[in-house]
C-alpha cells in the first residue's frame, strides 16, 4: 500500500510540473500576443481593413485565393444593378435607350461564375450600354437613397480589364470587393516580436449580439465609422442613417463594461469618398442641423462628427481610407 501511494504521488508530482510548463508557455506566448477587435455597423469597411492587413503584414494573397474572389466581383456588379432597377421602378426614372431594358433583363438572370472560369461574355455589352444610360445614371445619383455600394464605378470604368479572359482579381479589385461578414473572421499576422490577431465581426444589426460579450478584455479595439454614411440610409433598413446607427453604436460599445480595460481607437473611414460628395450632398440635408461650419469643409465637418462622437480623453481619434494602406497597428502595441 506504502509503496503504491508513492508512486501515485510522483504521478502526480510530475502532471503538476507538467502543467506548470504549459502555463509558463502560455503566459510567455499571450505576453508577446495583441488581440485587436476590429468593429463597427455595416458598411464601414471593417472587413477592407482586414484585407489590408493582410497584404501589408501577412504576405498578401496568392493567385488561387484572388481567383476565389472572382465570383463576388461578378456579384457585385449584378446585384448592384439589381438595386439600381428596383430604384428606377420605385422612382418612376426610364431608360433613355429602350434597348437597355432588355439589356437589364438579360444581366439579371440568375447566374453562377466559377473561381477558374472567365466573366460571362454576353453580359460585357449589356452592362456597358447600361453604364452609359442615362435613366441608370440618374439613380445611381439617387444612390444613397437605397444603399448602392460604392464600387460600381470603380468597377464598370475598368469592366474590359474585369472581362478578359485571364482576369485574376488585383489586391486593389479584392478591396473594393463587398461580400457581407457573417460570424467571425481572424487574421493572424506578426510584427516585429509581437504576434496580432485580429477579429472581424458581422456589422449588421442581426450580426451584433452575438458578438457582444465575446471579447471581454481584448488590448485594443477599433471602431470603424464610415464617415461617408453621413447621407445614406442602412442596408437592413432605408429609414435609417448610416452616420446616427454607427455613433449609437459606438457610443454603447465605448461605455461597455465588456472593453473597460481595452485600447479604444477610432476610425473615420472612407474619407475619400466623404470629400467626393460633401459639396454636393451637404451635411445640413440630412439630418444634421446643428452643424455651422462650411458646406465643402471636409475638415470643419469631420471635427463635427469627431465632436459628436463623445468627449472621452481616453480614446484615440484618427482619419482613414481602408482602400489605401493604413498601419492601425502602430498604435497598438503592447507597453514594453
Amino acid at each position: 500500500m506504502c509503496f503504491g501511494s508513492r508512486k501515485k504521488d510522483e504521478g502526480g508530482v510530475s502532471r503538476s510540473r507538467e502543467l506548470d510548463r504549459i502555463i509558463r508557455q502560455d503566459e510567455k506566448r499571450m505576453s508577446k500576443e495583441v488581440k485587436l477587435l476590429l468593429l463597427g455597423a455595416g458598411e464601414s469597411g471593417k472587413s477592407t481593413v482586414l484585407k489590408q492587413m493582410k497584404l501589408i503584414y501577412a504576405q498578401g494573397f496568392s493567385k488561387s485565393e484572388k481567383l476565389e474572389w472572382k465570383p463576388v466581383v461578378f456579384n457585385n456588379v449584378v446585384q448592384s444593378f439589381q438595386l439600381i432597377l428596383e430604384a428606377m421602378n420605385e422612382m418612376d426614372i426610364g431608360f433613355e435607350n429602350p434597348e437597355n431594358e432588355k439589356n437589364m433583363a438579360h444581366i439579371l438572370v440568375d447566374q453562377e461564375i466559377h473561381p477558374n472560369s472567365p466573366m460571362p461574355q454576353d453580359f460585357l455589352d449589356p452592362i456597358k450600354s447600361l453604364w452609359q444610360d442615362e435613366g441608370v445614371r440618374k439613380a445611381i445619383e439617387k444612390g444613397n437613397e437605397f444603399a448602392l455600394h460604392d464600387n460600381l464605378a470603380y468597377f464598370c470604368d475598368d469592366i474590359d480589364r474585369l472581362w478578359a479572359h485571364d482576369y485574376v482579381p488585383t489586391d486593389q479589385d479584392l478591396l473594393r470587393s463587398r461580400l457581407r461578414t457573417t460570424g467571425i473572421t481572424e487574421t493572424v499576422f506578426d510584427l516585429g516580436q509581437l504576434t496580432y490577431r485580429m477579429f472581424d465581426v458581422g456589422g449588421q444589426r442581426s450580426e451584433r449580439k452575438k458578438w457582444i460579450h465575446c471579447f471581454e478584455n481584448v488590448n485594443c479595439l477599433l471602431f470603424l465609422v464610415a464617415i461617408s454614411g453621413y447621407d445614406q440610409c442602412l442596408v437592413e433598413d432605408k429609414d435609417g442613417n448610416q452616420m446616427n446607427e454607427a455613433l449609437m453604436l459606438w457610443e454603447s460599445i465605448a461605455n461597455s463594461h465588456w472593453f473597460a480595460k481595452s485600447a479604444l481607437i477610432l476610425f473615420l473611414n472612407k474619407m475619400d469618398l466623404f470629400k467626393e460628395k460633401l459639396a454636393k450632398s451637404p451635411i445640413n440635408d440630412h439630418g444634421f442641423t446643428d452643424y455651422n461650419g462650411p458646406k465643402d469643409d471636409w475638415k470643419a465637418a469631420s471635427k463635427y462628427f469627431w465632436r459628436n462622437s463623445g468627449r472621452s480623453t481616453e480614446i484615440a481619434r484618427r482619419r482613414s481610407t481602408a482602400t489605401s494602406q493604413t498601419r492601425p497597428t502602430r498604435t497598438c502595441s503592447k507597453s514594453p
